[in-house]
């Protein structure tokens, strides 16, 4: 038997590359939640109109669904560094654009295509990152960086919104938070630029059709990846009870804004708190049991939310989806990542970043359609209930899935 080491919760954080990418990235992604509760607090302030905030998701998802297999491809081609260098410097440029049209009042036509550039640049910046983690420290170490890189995306999730709220109640003025924004993106980059990498890994065949579908083909090929990009993208897009949380505050529970405003925070206190104690915690010994058993977790947390007419249990309930909702986050991150060689990370990847972050935008539409034909209540637990069946469904499709041992 090989030798036993007892294991180091702070690993990952006593590689400096890690510790470099760890906190551009909490700054960046800081920066982006403040930037986004401005642009909807002006668009909204300017126009009067909802379709107005739903076009903010639309233009930045509409280069994700356009950018994909390109993007995969490009950070498989070329050094990782420079390509998210590049994205964090043309997210820095697009809010200093949003920055300048604000404070002169500029067509809102304009901020949209801000936003374009956005979207466009965190494109290619996902597959980027995610493929270039598991090269900038050691292999053993790998697990518990994507916890980390968890908590601290939990951290900016639960702090951005906030920080942004209360600079617009201070200042009434989101030029200054678009203005934070960029440097918040460029500060990401410097500290991208100052990552060691010994050896660059790129791909050298050319572009075409083959080489562009790599990593869907990847997917499907590995069945215990596709299997926990199944079990993601179906929990989220049959679970969305969050789209639907102002109904809840408002017509079942009865709380108000104020109450409203914990129920969104639920969530990601749960992620939060759960990040934070995966990280002390040895590596996983049943991986795909527990991937299985979280996602199920989720699906009851769902249905007993749905069913609640309690505000301390739903708040509850939305606690415990945030927990087992990281859970499986970085159990699917740390398959994708350690089941692909180096050379096709970048495509794959891409490919669960179309997956899950479509199936974010699909989950609230589906949550608000059927909520809208038979109420609010039936959508979440019907929604919770599709989950369970999901997981059964997967655990009989592919059972390499329920053997996965240590990741």
């Amino acid at each position: 038997m090989p030798p036993t080491f007892p294991h180091d919760p702070y690993g990952a954080l006593r590689s400096r590359n890690f510790r470099f990418y760890l906190i551009g990235n909490i700054i960046a992604s800081m920066g982006t939640q403040m930037q986004s509760v401005a642009i909807g607090w002006e668009l909204y302030e300017r126009t009067g109109k909802a379709m107005a905030l739903g076009l903010v998701g639309l233009v930045q998802i509409l280069p994700i669904l356009a950018f994909t297999l390109i993007a995969g491809h490009v950070a498989d081609r070329y050094d990782r560094r420079r390509v998210i260098v590049a994205g964090q410097l043309l997210v820095a440029a697009a809010s200093v654009g949003l920055a300048l049209l604000s404070s002169r009042q500029g067509d809102i036509r304009l901020m949209y295509g801000c936003l374009f550039l956005i979207g466009t640049a965190r494109a290619f910046v996902f597959p980027a990152k995610s493929s270039l983690l598991p090269t900038i420290l050691s292999k053993e170490h790998f697990s518990n960086a994507v916890t980390w890189n968890s908590t601290g995306f939990e951290l900016a999730s639960i702090g951005g919104p906030a920080v942004g709220g209360v600079l617009i109640a201070l200042i009434a003025n989101p030029a200054v938070i678009y203005a934070l924004n960029a440097c918040a993106a460029t500060l990401f980059a410097a500290l991208t630029a100052a990552i060691l990498v010994e050896r660059v890994v790129v791909s050298r065949k050319g572009v075409d059709v083959s080489t562009l579908v790599a990593g869907f083909r990847y997917v499907w090929n590995t069945k215990p990846i596709l299997a926990s990009i199944t079990l993601d993208m179906f929990a989220v897009l049959f679970g969305g009870a969050t789209a639907l949380l102002p109904i809840f505050a408002k017509d079942i529970l009865r709380v108000g804004p104020a109450g409203l405003g914990w129920m969104l925070a639920a969530p990601s206190i749960g992620a939060f708190t759960m990040a934070f104690i995966q990280a002390h915690l040895p590596p996983k010994q049943n991986a795909g049991r527990s991937l299985l058993l979280t996602v199920a977790g989720f699906g009851a947390a769902t249905i007993v939310f749905g069913l609640s007419s309690s505000y301390w249990l739903s708040l509850a309930m939305l606690f415990l989806t945030g927990v087992f909702d990281n859970v499986s986050v970085v159990i699917r991150m740390t398959l994708v990542q350690t089941l692909t060689p180096d050379d096709m990370r970048g495509r794959v990847s891409a490919v669960n970043s179309l997956f899950i972050g479509t199936s974010n935008e699909l989950g609230g539409f589906e949550s608000g359609t059927v909520a809208a034909l038979l109420g609010p209540v039936f959508s979440v637990v019907s929604g919770g209930i599709g989950t369970l069946v999901v997981v059964a469904a997967v655990a009989a499709i592919w059972p390499q899935i329920r053997t996965l041992k240590k990741l």
